[in-house]
């Protein structure tokens, strides 16, 4: 079974909001009146929190995550602009592995390895339908001009719509090539009957084809439609 065939068949997109529900509430207090991270007692009886030490953990979460900014001097709160722009709230997306950037050295992985919470205007879509994430393994798409989010390097969380699977040529794709996953930038040549998989890199990487008599072990499993970058290491 597909990838996009096991997820339309085994998850509802119509649930949740992953965020958690303190950070929720925050949210919608610093929308209503101004507060200030050095009272947090203060904040924790409004939103029915007892502990101040969850209500400046959970602070420092949406700060982390941008959906706030924390005043140094005066330690306001602020809720960021954008964060508007995501009324549609968070889409609950499952993770199903890796796919290779490169060569296509990767297995795929059907077995769902956990959730990853997106904000939906960070891919344009106000809906989960079809999508779901695999984790990016390798540089060859380091230099991709037209992903939203940016280039995909190693170990960013890329995007799958799985209930598009005919793109055209231009399109990234996440491809299963005789069992194993890969992400390229998609062109097929109906004159020679093949189809061509390219990278856009900072490294030399060689294109695959894909000809007419490998079809049969060839399968689009749905195109990209953004990127959410790997958290940076705390230096």
């Amino acid at each position: 079974m597909a990838i996009w065939q096991l997820i339309n068949s085994n998850f509802n997109y119509n649930i949740l909001n992953l965020m958690h529900l303190t950070q929720r509430k925050l949210l919608d207090l610093a929308r209503k009146i101004k507060i200030y991270i050095k009272n947090p007692r203060v904040i924790g009886k409004i939103i029915e929190v007892e502990n101040p030490q969850n209500v400046v953990h959970h602070l420092r979460q949406l700060e982390k995550n941008k959906f706030i900014s924390i005043d140094k001097k005066t330690g306001e709160i602020k809720v960021e602009k954008y964060e508007s722009n995501f009324s549609e709230g968070l889409l609950k997306l499952p993770i199903f592995g890796s796919a290779n950037c490169g060569p296509a050295t990767l297995r795929a992985e059907q077995n769902l390895q956990g959730y990853l919470a997106v904000p939906s205007g960070r891919i344009g879509r106000k809906g989960s339908s079809g999508l779901f994430i695999v984790i990016a393994d390798g540089d060859s798409l380091n230099a991709a001009a037209d992903v939203k989010g940016g280039p995909i390097n190693s170990g960013d969380y890329v995007v799958i719509d799985g209930d598009n699977i005919s793109p055209t040529n231009g399109q990234y794709v996440l491809s299963i090539i005789d069992g194993m996953a890969n992400l390229k930038r998609f062109y097929k040549d109906s004159k020679k009957q093949e189809v061509r998989l390219e990278s856009e890199s900072t490294f030399e990487t060689k294109p695959i084809y894909i000809r007419q008599e490998d079809f049969q072990d060839y399968m689009i499993n749905g195109v990209v439609v953004g990127v959410i970058k790997k958290p940076k290491p705390k230096t």
